[in-house]
């Protein structure tokens, strides 16, 4: 993760705005485990965070790399403190 936001500067808006749906899609698989494990409020935060990511990557890539870069921090360091609570990733998420 720490590459792709570190070379979002030098790459085209194309693949700057497909880092930042990758992004996203990995904040929204966060969001679904930490339902799992019972984190609402960290689930919420992500699944919205992801969602206004995917709404605003066309402008984000376009625009700003500067905010791109940004975003992309804040959304590593979320990801990171769930990792760092909750090391084991979901097998299954089965309700019986």
């Amino acid at each position: 993760m720490e590459e792709s936001i570190s070379i979002i500067k030098s790459v085209g808006i194309d693949e700057r705005e497909e880092i930042i749906v990758d992004f996203a899609r990995w904040l929204e698989t966060a969001a679904n485990e930490a339902l799992v494990y019972g984190e609402g409020k960290f689930a919420m935060m992500s699944a919205s965070m992801a969602a206004a990511m995917r709404v605003n990557a066309d402008e984000l890539a376009r625009d700003e790399p500067e905010a791109a870069e940004r975003v992309l921090q804040q959304a590593s360091a979320m990801m990171a403190q769930f990792k760092a609570a909750y090391p084991y990733r979901v097998v299954s998420r089965a309700v019986h």
